[in-house]
């Protein structure tokens, strides 16, 4: 497969041709406006653009109607790179690595091609890439890095294209539904009519007339003059109480929670054209999660759904993976005994069935338990049964969190590895005879300690599970590339990724085949990184003309 540097030089571009070890091999220039066409024509060959970060050529290309199959993003595989246990440090790093290091994303399209005073133009691709090259070809477990490095890869190009073409939206809809919980919409300054009401009713059974609950402070100092002797203003602490003035509350805050995080505002600010664009980012979590910029695409909440509306003869087809960590677990550890429950459409009746544990919120609890690192109350009480049941899998858990408790790193299953520990505790070495630091006594080590363990227990499983989405997702956008013609936005294309769940915006008559590839792709994201191992990854998929309809 060819390669192709791509590098900016002022108001031109240079494409270089690479050999796989990342040497240069041969040079071409052309003006920026003439590159939508360059990559137009070598397209359709076998080519990989490598460039040093998606968001700032790829979004051009798809405006200009140029989609590509491949690239690497030297941003996302350097940051990789860096904390893989798998790779010798010494070969990836240059004077240029800390620019790398500091590489951000960007979130909006300038009217040039290529923004004034960029960071990335300080550095050097080309380097950059045979660096990458060398670092790999001499790296432990190379086929595990080059899957996630080619997955991570591939998502960054999903996740620009799910920005290109938006997720439908019918701002209509979601003024009537703002109407309908809220009121009509109000002036500026001025809260809607349901809240008003809501706050004239908390007002007076709390006996304070000005009372602002937007204000945590005054807030708590009502609810104690109230004889409410509450630590917080949570939600979940507000429930356990019972006063008059409670239910009203709650209300008020889960209305103001919507008003501000997808009222009018967020309506006028993100939807555009019948569209909610946000920007996705992939690898923006330490364990290879996404995240989003703009809009909370990754918390859209489910009152404000059934404005995502299919076009009109089009249909979303919205899938979700069931317990995708629990499988994963099962899968990265070889435990046999936990991937027979996974033969289940549901993992935790699996195990009940199993015997293994009573029921299916004892199940429940306790894995999350033991991927969370729960070991107090009802979760602890289930962790000796699991481990009786499931060795393989717990043990794998309960050491990544013993290696957190040392100190140590931990990676996942295709070499994403986890930041160091901060601190204090981090830099002492792990002696339960030495005598309390004054600055910093022992019980307090410990406590960073246990939850420093919490964390890489929960990496590992969480890591890897990004890990099959961000394949599951590489081979789906391939899949519904063919099933259609056109640019991206003309046939089934993906619209949004949630971790484990994907909506993809497809022509009615080609909903039966997407749901089919959606599936196929699942699979083989589970054979990818588990082999021939009996572990499935089922999945819940729906057919509908709003997202608020799936299952």
């Amino acid at each position: 497969m060819n390669r192709v540097v791509l590098v900016r030089r002022g108001a031109s571009v240079e494409a270089r041709e690479c050999g796989d070890d990342g040497r240069v091999v041969g040079t071409a220039r052309l003006p920026a406006e003439e590159l939508a066409g360059f990559v137009r024509a070598r397209e359709p060959g076998r080519v990989r653009w490598v460039w040093d970060d998606t968001t700032r050529w790829y979004p051009g290309l798809l405006d200009a109607g140029v989609r590509v199959e491949r690239c690497t993003d030297l941003r996302l595989t350097h940051a990789v790179l860096r904390r893989s246990p798998f790779v010798d440090q010494s070969l990836l790093t240059d004077d240029e690595t800390p620019g790398w290091d500091a590489l951000q994303p960007v979130s909006a399209t300038e009217a040039a091609l290529f923004p004034l005073d960029d960071p990335a133009d300080r550095l050097d691709p080309v380097g950059e890439h045979r660096r990458q090259r060398v670092a790999l070809a001499a790296a432990e477990e190379r086929s595990r890095l080059d899957l996630l490095l080619a997955a991570e890869s591939s998502g960054a190009l999903a996740a620009a294209e799910m920005t290109h073409a938006g997720l439908p939206w019918r701002a209509d809809v979601h003024e009537r539904l703002l109407t309908e919980l809220l009121g009509p919409r109000p002036t500026a300054g001025r809260r809607p009519a349901v809240l008003e009401g809501l706050l004239a009713e908390i007002r007076r059974a709390l006996r304070v007339p000005e009372l602002n609950p937007d204000s945590p402070g005054e807030l708590l100092r009502a609810l104690h003059a109230a004889g409410l002797p509450v630590p917080d203003t949570r939600s979940w602490t507000l429930e356990r109480l019972d006063h008059p003035g409670i239910p009203a509350l709650l209300e008020y805050k889960r209305l103001s929670r919507l008003l501000q995080a997808n009222g009018w505002n967020w309506l006028d600010t993100w939807v555009r054209d019948g569209r909610f664009r946000p920007w996705f980012l992939p690898g923006g979590v330490v364990t290879g999660r996404w995240a989003s910029s703009g809009g909370g695409a990754l918390s859209v909440p489910v009152q404000v759904r059934p404005a995502a509306v299919a076009d009109q003869g089009w249909r979303f087809v919205v899938a979700d993976v069931a317990q995708l960590e629990p499988r994963v677990l099962a899968g990265m550890s070889g435990d046999t005994a936990m991937a027979e429950a996974a033969r289940s459409a549901d993992l935790y009746e699996g195990m009940v069935a199993a015997g293994a544990v009573a029921g299916r919120a004892d199940a429940k609890v306790g894995m999350l338990g033991a991927m969370y690192g729960g070991t107090r109350g009802e979760s602890g009480r289930m962790m000796p049964r699991l481990a009786r049941r499931y060795p393989r899998a717990i043990g794998l858990v309960e050491e990544a969190a013993r290696a957190g408790e040392r100190g140590e790193l931990v990676h996942t299953l295709l070499g994403r590895g986890s930041p160091p520990p901060a601190g204090e505790w981090a830099a002492r070495p792990v002696d339960l005879g030495e005598p309390a630091d004054e600055e910093l006594p022992r019980e307090v080590r410990d406590r960073h300690r246990r939850s420093w363990g919490r964390f890489t227990r929960n990496f590992v499983v969480q890591g890897t599970g990004a890990e099959w989405a961000l394949c599951w997702l590489a081979d789906l956008r391939n899949r519904l590339w063919r099933l259609g013609s056109g640019t991206v936005a003309e046939r089934p294309h993906l619209v949004f990724f949630l971790h484990d769940e994907v909506v993809v915006h497809t022509p009615g008559h080609l909903a039966a085949e997407v749901a089919d590839e959606v599936r196929h792709a699942a699979a083989a994201a589970g054979r990818l990184l588990f082999g021939s191992f009996p572990v499935d990854f089922p999945l819940d998929v729906s057919v509908v003309r709003s997202w608020a309809e799936a299952g």
